[in-house]
């Protein structure tokens, strides 16, 4: 059943949808735009304030957005879709999206989009630990994905659903990498899984950057631009850690929703997140733009220094995406 907020959006839309004309030039409809992700809230309100156009927020992750599309397909509810890169490939193959060649396009790398436009990265993230420090107790901050498994950290670990949300996907593929494994085979990653089970961790499948606040979850495998949003924006007692192993860094990307009802809206949309505001909007929710340049020193001074990412490698899309229902199977088996 659909969340209240998820509901919200898609009657908005429903009715956007029968509504005159006039109306529905003020709104698009964004699938996977959560206000606590990535600052989505100040993304959407500069582009009410910008462009006129309404977009209300939606609370699904990249599967359930994917998942939303396909059941929607003959009569799509959604203008533009933000996924996390590999669900973007998917989402392409499944014929959910069509081609949209935004403004500055060729600012865009060519390893991060879609030849025809079907999907393009608007930001990046890299994977790692988010640690609320003060829920830790007077434990030690952990620093490796290996820490993890002490029995001292045992209900204070949690990772989103690898199997529902795209995060908790680019978390098993960073622990496989990271311990040896490869997109070919994910039993270094399974057997991580299996022996993590043992200290209980918490396992949600919706963004769970208010937990961590909170102190409920107490350690989250998540990207750093959540931890530096936490320790800086908010203020809280939060510490962003690149497991001594390594990690990996993941593009999200965005894409036109096929046979949207708002299709200019969502053109529109899709150029602004990559506009000079726009891409200045992302950097200062700590996510590295897609385009070169965007960041400015202050807010680069934010992050771990460049040692620390040193161990940071970029994900293969395309190897990641094939790989990932093999995953989801033996995770479903053998984990679950």
């Amino acid at each position: 059943m659909l969340k209240p907020m998820f509901l919200g959006a898609a009657l908005l839309a429903a009715g956007l949808a029968t509504a005159a004309p006039a109306a529905a030039q003020q709104a698009a409809i964004c699938y996977n735009c959560p206000p606590e992700w990535a600052d989505w809230a100040s993304q959407l309100k500069a582009i009410k304030d910008d462009l006129g156009i309404t977009v209300p927020f939606d609370n699904k992750n990249s599967g359930q957005s994917l998942s939303a599309m396909l059941a929607e397909k003959d009569r799509p509810v959604a203008d533009v879709v933000y996924l996390g890169g590999p669900v973007g490939i998917q989402a392409k193959a499944a014929g959910v999206v069509a081609p949209h060649k935004p403004a500055h396009w060729d600012d865009i790398p060519a390893d991060q989009k879609d030849t025809e436009g079907h999907w393009f990265t608007i930001h990046s993230g890299t994977l790692g630990l988010f640690v609320n420090t003060a829920a830790l107790a007077g434990k030690p901050v952990p620093r490796s994905w290996a820490d993890l498994k002490k029995p001292e950290y045992a209900g204070m670990v949690g990772y989103l659903d690898p199997t529902s949300a795209a995060v908790g996907y680019v978390g098993a593929v960073a622990v496989n990498l990271a311990l040896g494994g490869g997109y070919d085979s994910f039993d270094r990653a399974i057997v991580w899984f299996q022996e993590l089970q043992k200290n209980q961790p918490i396992v949600p499948k919706q963004t769970s950057y208010a937990r961590v606040l909170s102190g409920e979850i107490p350690i989250l495998i998540d990207y750093d631009f959540n931890a530096y949003r936490a320790k800086y924006t908010d203020k809280a007692p939060v510490e962003f850690v690149i497991p001594a192993e390594g990690s990996v860094s993941v593009p999200y990307v965005m894409s036109l929703v096929k046979n949207g009802p708002n299709p200019d809206n969502g053109r529109k949309v899709l150029d602004y997140v990559l506009s000079d505001k726009g891409q200045a909007l992302w950097a200062n929710a700590f996510m590295r733009p897609v385009r070169a340049g965007a960041m400015s020193a202050e807010m680069a001074a934010k992050f771990l220094p460049d040692a620390e990412y040193a161990r940071v490698k970029p994900v293969d899309l395309a190897k990641m995406a094939a790989a990932q229902k093999g995953f989801m199977d033996r995770y479903q088996a053998e984990v679950r």
